[in-house]
């Protein structure tokens, strides 16, 4: 397994989530990371990412609640999500790659429901 996602679930409106992302470490050393999401019927967008010197880019829906980051040393990667909204109801996926506008790496996704 490449990239192991985990940490989705249930959670009401205004809570908050961390996902969590292990690379193999053969692909996580100087590639950046993200993660996209997908509702049913719609294509993937990504949501945030992080270049392996650090630097983060969120999308307009997440700017602000959530937050990227990597751990180098133990190859992780996290989307800390805070003031979760009903509309952030989605599968997310990390991913990883020389540009995340198209990724080279996908795990398996994980659910993250927004419902009181």
């Amino acid at each position: 397994v490449q990239l192991q996602a985990s940490g989705g679930g249930l959670v009401q409106p205004g809570g908050s989530l961390r996902l969590s992302c292990a690379a193999s470490r053969s692909i996580f050393s100087g590639i950046a990371m993200g993660w996209y999401r997908q509702v049913p019927g719609k294509q993937h967008d990504l949501v945030a990412s992080i270049t392996s010197g650090g630097r983060t880019d969120y999308a307009d829906a997440v700017r602000g609640r959530f937050t990227i980051s990597r751990d180098n040393v133990k190859s992780m990667v996290y989307l800390q999500m805070n003031s979760l909204k009903p509309e952030d109801t989605a599968v997310y996926y990390c991913i990883a790659g020389h540009n995340t506008n198209y990724p080279q790496y996908w795990g398996q996704g994980t659910q993250v429901t927004v419902s009181s």
